[in-house]
């Protein structure tokens, strides 16, 4: 079985890989909560729309201390499904990546280290100018995204954000790409016509019409996007001036793509893709189509996760495309092996898993 998989660009990824191979990352996972997660029917992340507000923080907090401390648990699909942060745990436990939360704009704030970059909690995009102080968080974060780049040989930028698919659709929409029936969704099934119909009121509330912010993405992210977006997009586009960035997500990190390639297209040549078998599989999205109006170059890498033999339905569920990423699930999973240089497989990311699962079930 191939471990990881080459989408996009198979020339560029088969020249990235190797010089990957063996060189030492830092995991950035950028958090934030936009109250657009609240809506009924639009996130599989929590047990209801209310909790969304914890689940970021509890993801973090699972990453660090293999337990939640802002909830009881872990943050689970309203069907029982556990988060992607399982996956990205046992990625990092197998390997020495360092690994630290940055702040988009929360209500709950981790119980762990984290950094901060004076962001505030994201908007309904239904009601238009649904993020604060975008210009001055792009900025922070960009200087802070130089400042790594002279420590690490690569940087893997993962989000958790309920409701980050919608947002990415309000993002690329405002910015006249076309994706429409090509976001990702945590669902099994897609709420398509309920994002579109948000993007729909929030364009009408801002009194534009898609392509508008074609060329300003920060206004973009301003009136329909969420807080995470400037950080990881500052963040990226900092370091991707002098080191390789990865991308660990789907579809909203299509958005994140659009955002920095209207910003600062030089840096696209450092810039990849890194998510799971999930998304590249998922028929109600479309992924590579996305980033392929954006810049067709940017390679994309899937990691070969497979739940189908587990002795878990809860992780067999993702086999049904329940969740499919999330936290930096696919990048970091990719990361851990290449670091290894192939010495972390993901069979042993598997064991890794199903032991980690176990531990949760039984406690």
């Amino acid at each position: 079985m191939t471990d990881i998989i080459e989408v996009n660009n198979i020339k560029k990824t088969q020249e990235v890989l190797p010089i990957l191979a063996g060189k030492k990352p830092f995991f950035l996972c950028v958090i934030a909560n936009t109250e657009t997660a609240k809506t009924p029917g639009i996130s599989a992340a929590g047990a209801n729309p209310e909790i969304t507000d914890y689940t970021p923080a509890a993801d973090m907090e699972y990453l660090y201390f293999e337990k939640c401390k802002s909830i009881e648990g872990v943050p689970i699909t309203p069907d029982g499904i556990p988060t992607p942060a399982l996956i990205t745990r046992a990625a990092l436990e197998l390997t020495s990546i360092p690994m630290v939360p940055a702040i988009g704009g929360l209500n709950i704030y981790p119980q762990t280290p984290y950094i901060e970059f004076g962001g505030k909690p994201g908007s309904d995009i239904s009601l238009g100018n649904a993020v604060k102080n975008v210009q001055e968080v792009f900025q922070l974060a960009q200087r802070f995204g130089t400042e790594i780049a002279k420590i690490f040989d690569y940087i893997v930028l993962g989000e958790s954000v309920a409701g980050g698919t919608t947002t990415a659709l309000g993002v690329l929409t405002a910015m006249g790409i076309k994706a429409d029936n090509k976001i990702s969704s945590s669902l099994p099934i897609n709420p398509v016509d309920l994002k579109k119909q948000i993007v729909g009121k929030g364009l009408k509330a801002c009194r534009s019409k898609p392509g508008d912010f074609k060329n300003d993405p920060l206004k973009a992210i301003e009136q329909l996007g969420d807080p995470m977006q400037p950080v990881l997009s500052g963040i990226a586009i900092g370091a991707a001036k002098h080191i390789p960035v990865m991308l660990a997500g789907g579809t909203q990190m299509a958005a994140i793509c659009g955002i920095i390639h209207a910003l600062n297209p030089n840096v696209m040549n450092n810039i990849m893709i890194g998510t799971t078998k999930w998304i590249i599989n998922d028929k109600s999205s479309d992924l590579k189509g996305i980033i392929n109006q954006i810049n067709p170059e940017i390679p994309i890498l899937a990691a070969n996760l497979d739940f189908s033999q587990s002795k878990y339905d809860g992780l067999k569920a993702y086999e049904k495309g329940i969740v499919k990423e999330g936290v930096g699930a696919g990048g970091i999973t990719i990361a851990s092996i290449l670091a290894s240089n192939g010495d972390i497989s993901i069979e042993k990311i598997h064991q890794k898993i199903e032991s980690n699962y176990s531990k949760l079930i039984n406690k």
